[in-house]
């Protein structure tokens, strides 16, 4: 690995995983790429971990960790309100992560309806069943930082900036963000045994990653079928974090949420510092000389993909709230967390170790930090 770079270094912040054990999480989208690591988290920190998602798709981080012999699995589409409800029931969860989504920009082009069907009333479903459960003491209902109204500033987000999208996807988020905030505001701040709030991350890299359209799945795929790629928008900037980082988010406020000692509503940014900023061609500069292996690739500046009307250039959150009310703030800066998906993957290329070990290694690696 060519690059030493250093960590951030911020206050500790009130998060102790064996808060979780013997707790009963649910987790809906478990097999997904976040899902999957907030699964293997909550396992070994002991919680009760139920999940309820898609079936995984074959090359998946769910799969190479074998996930589902640490969990309870179960395979269900968010959008069949009556399977989420019978699951609800036969579980009884304390806490519920909100993860299932159609996460792909590009996907919601393609198919704008499934998109909104499965981000909004795929949402309302899961609302629903906490609404009915008896069980539920803490929601943390999750979208992403595309809920906002992006109008390109240089500086950061706040959770109470104009919502609202250009793209199906940005869209759906925005819905499912107000949708919360109705569910909130009717039913849930008059319930007294439950606290529930949304947040909100940007781009997530890390090991495990194999979703089409993200740089560094499409990084990953170029070394393993020896091709060139074309890297398109270049100079486009996003906020990069590593996946461990909104994850240590969602687990704190879950916490706080269940301890009720924070407003039990409203929404929370989880992003990298906004003096962290990194364009796709930095990312992938970078990702390749800490991987170690050789890929031919080209910039195109001009580049959308044909059915794209729009594509943010700069995308930043404000996540003050965070620092000030739960004392959460990013562990690793952005070449840390390329510098610790690289090296998972070039675990994975060489096919040597268990890749289960290795995500827990920086697991370990990033929590002990606290």
């Amino acid at each position: 690995m060519s690059l030493n770079p250093g960590k951030i270094m911020v206050k500790k912040i009130d998060l102790d995983l064996s808060f979780f054990q013997g707790k009963k999480v649910l987790i809906t989208g478990h097999t997904g790429f976040k899902g999957s690591w907030l699964s293997l988290i909550l396992a070994d920190a002991g919680a009760n971990v139920a999940g309820y998602a898609l079936s995984p798709k074959n090359l998946s981080h769910f799969n190479l960790c074998s996930i589902q012999d640490l969990i309870k699995s179960k395979t269900g589409d968010i959008r069949d309100l009556v399977g989420l409800n019978d699951f609800f029931n036969e579980f009884q969860p304390e806490i519920v992560f909100h993860l299932a989504a159609q996460a792909i920009v590009n996907e919601s082009y393609d198919n704008p309806v499934n998109t909104i069907q499965t981000n909004v009333l795929g949402s309302v479903n899961v609302l629903e069943a906490v609404r009915n459960s008896s069980s539920v003491r803490s929601l943390v209902y999750i979208t992403s930082d595309k809920c906002y109204e992006n109008n390109e500033w240089p500086w950061g987000y706040r959770e109470n900036d104009k919502l609202g999208g250009h793209d199906p996807y940005s869209a759906s988020k925005a819905a499912a963000e107000i949708i919360f905030s109705s569910y909130s505001n009717s039913f849930f701040r008059t319930n007294e045994s439950l606290s529930a709030a949304s947040a909100r991350a940007g781009n997530v890299i890390g090991g495990g990653d194999w979703s089409a359209g993200r740089i560094i799945p499409d990084c990953v795929r170029a070394i393993e079928k020896k091709i060139s790629l074309e890297i398109r928008n270049p100079k486009s900037t996003r906020p990069w974090q590593h996946v461990l980082e909104p994850l240590s988010g969602y687990l704190t406020l879950a916490t706080h949420l269940y301890k009720m000692d924070i407003e039990n509503y409203g929404a929370w940014n989880f992003g990298p510092n906004t003096n962290d900023i990194y364009s796709v061609e930095n990312v992938v500069n970078l990702f390749y000389s800490n991987i170690g292996r050789n890929v031919n690739f080209t910039m195109n500046e001009n580049s959308n993909l044909k059915k794209i009307g729009h594509e943010a250039g700069l995308l930043q959150l404000n996540c003050d709230k965070a620092f000030s009310k739960l004392g959460w703030s990013p562990r690793w800066n952005t070449e840390k967390a390329i510098l610790e998906t690289a090296s998972w993957f070039d675990e994975y290329l060489k096919k040597e170790k268990s890749m289960i070990a290795i995500s827990r290694a920086q697991i370990k690696e990033y929590f002990d930090e606290y």
